[in-house]
């Protein structure tokens, strides 16, 4: 996590799922969540890059966070949804299995992810949150995108 973390300092979290897991980002990255509308797809872009859509007048990337975390992929449903996020000033849409809540989180209830877990591949995971009841996965939304894919925009 950040070395300036405040101890009790409170993150405000919105929590998503991919199948069983449930993820969190920022709230404050996340700009609107709306549920899922026709992609048009791009051809030869990364394999995890669903297309885009139109967005009030803006044409926005949007990524499958199942195909890029290498999860087996699921049919889209009325439960799946679009966050459109901010990744390092780039409007981004990323389709989530499901959008469970915004919830507040102490600072001190985050640990870095285990080295056994994580990988050159899991660059993006922030940390783990720990609550009573279950675990969060808590994302790095700006280094969610490879050096590559932010050169290739």
């Amino acid at each position: 996590m950040d070395a300036s973390k405040v101890a009790g300092e409170l993150l405000q979290l919105v929590t998503f799922k991919l199948g069983n897991e449930e993820y969190a980002v920022d709230i404050l990255r996340v700009q609107e969540i709306n549920r899922m509308v026709e992609v048009t797809q791009v051809p030869n872009s990364h394999v995890f890059v669903e297309g885009v859509i139109n967005l009030r007048g803006r044409v926005i990337p949007v990524i499958n966070l199942r195909k890029k975390f290498g999860l087996n992929t699921k049919e889209v449903d009325n439960q799946s949804m679009i966050m459109v996020v901010d990744i390092d000033g780039d409007t981004i849409g990323l389709i989530v299995d499901s959008v469970s809540e915004v919830l507040r989180l102490p600072s001190d209830t985050i640990e870095p992810p285990p080295p056994l877990v994580t990988g050159s591949n899991s660059d993006y995971i922030r940390g783990v949150g720990k609550m009573e009841d279950r675990l969060l996965i808590l994302l790095d939304l700006n280094r969610l995108l490879s050096e590559e894919m932010k050169l290739a925009a």
